[in-house]
């Protein structure tokens, strides 16, 4: 094995190793989840070093400036004003979703009108009219970090893969027998699974454009899913009110975490895995343990449906936003509750941390969408101007730019 070059990852803080074994180039990465702008670089070397024996003792400073600019990049304070850059009147009919890429340079939006659509963030110009669906296109998702390809689950049951880059289609995925409500590019972009109504998942083959395999046993509509960060494992979320994990490679059903007594708005991983949190309409939030299956911790801070959950990028803290016009942060070590968002006067759809871990957004039915201090659950800005319900709303990588998109048709760009 010769190792070739390091890459700095920022969220979550890691380092990526880039070697050669067998005339192969691979990848493998050192995740560094509890640094923080106060750990002994020595400390964290030496212990990297014991572990990793593609770092030689000739590697050791490189290391060393590499976790200080890690440090450094934790340690920036994240406090400025977001400002309204661009009003999008994107779609003809309401819009489903909008997504970026990884750099944020460009995003995506779904919509009722039978399309998703590609646009230049920096100029809110529109760049491709992905068209092609016969009824709403309503998941959609790149193949970050590539970037190179987006994907659209849509009610009129098929799936299309398209370039980003011509706006081409490349595939168009047909098997489910019902509307396909959520879709996910595995982290390698080999594969996509796509989630169904027919109560099925489906997983398909990038580059063939073919059917893998198809996931059944649960009996109501799967609503959410998500690969593990590793791409070896796969969550689906359903209305039978229960999760499924399942083995990417063998297709076999790895656990069943039953214990919600109502539907499952939403599922996550955290980054390194260890964890599941699942959230209902049955008003809690459940925390699992991804090796047993066994339910670890039930959160119960809310007076209504748990509408969308998640975790911050190292997985240390979990977030839950409901039909209550409240939402939450947890520790999910402790599963203490670390503050309570309160100042919306309508539904909490959608609740996101950004890259860093230092702001919340929430996105509500009240027309708003909020930025909030995860620590104190203070509202540090009201995002206003949409005239309908927000229930979208996304961050790109460096946290500088902001996508908001509505029922009133439009989406909006803050910077």
């Amino acid at each position: 094995m010769k190792l070739k070059r390091f890459l700095l990852r920022y969220y979550p803080p890691g380092i990526i190793l880039e070697y050669e074994q067998g005339g192969v180039l691979k990848t493998k990465s050192i995740d560094l989840l509890d640094l923080s702008p106060t750990t002994n670089i020595d400390q964290v070397v030496e212990e990297i070093t014991q572990k990793e024996p593609l770092i030689t003792p000739s590697k050791v400073e490189q290391v060393k400036k590499l976790v200080a600019r890690l440090q450094e990049k934790i340690g920036q304070k994240e406090d400025h004003q977001f400002y309204l850059f661009k009003v999008l009147r994107a779609h003809i009919l309401p819009l489903t979703n909008v997504a970026f890429n990884k750099s944020g340079s460009s995003f995506i939006t779904g919509s009722y009108d039978r399309t998703c659509k590609v646009w230049d963030t920096s100029s809110g110009e529109e760049i491709h009219t992905l068209d092609g669906h016969r009824n709403v296109v309503y998941a959609i998702s790149f193949n970050n970090p590539y970037g190179d390809k987006i994907v659209t689950g849509s009610f009129d049951k098929t799936c299309r893969i398209w370039s980003s880059e011509s706006g081409k289609c490349f595939h168009v995925y047909k098997g489910h027998t019902a509307e396909i409500v959520c879709v996910s590019f595995n982290p390698q972009s080999t594969l996509i699974a796509t989630g169904s109504m027919d109560t099925s998942c489906r997983i398909w083959d990038v580059e063939k454009g073919t059917d893998i395999a198809n996931l059944t046993g649960h009996t109501g509509e799967i609503i959410s899913l998500s690969f593990s960060s590793t791409g070896s494992e796969l969550i689906t979320a359903s209305f039978d009110h229960t999760v499924s994990l399942w083995d990417v490679r063998s297709h076999k059903r790895i656990h069943t975490l039953v214990g919600h007594k109502a539907e499952i708005s939403s599922a996550q991983f955290n980054w390194d895995c260890s964890l599941i949190a699942t959230g209902s309409m049955d008003g809690t939030c459940k925390l699992w343990d991804r090796a047993s299956g066994r339910c670890t911790a039930t959160l119960k801070a809310h007076a209504d449906e748990i509408l969308d959950v998640g975790f911050d990028c190292t997985g240390q803290r979990i977030l839950t936003a409901s039909a209550d016009n409240t939402a939450c942060c947890y520790n999910a070590l402790t599963n203490q509750q670390i503050s309570k968002f309160l100042g919306h006067e309508g539904e909490i759809s959608k609740i996101t941390f950004n890259p860093q871990g230092t702001l919340v957004m929430t996105a509500s039915a009240d027309k708003t969408a909020r930025l909030w201090d995860p620590e104190t659950g203070e509202c540090k800005q009201v995002l206003e101007g949409h005239t309908d319900e927000i229930f979208s709303c996304a961050f790109n990588y460096e946290g500088t730019t902001i996508i908001t998109g509505s029922k009133d048709n439009t989406c909006r760009v803050w910077r």
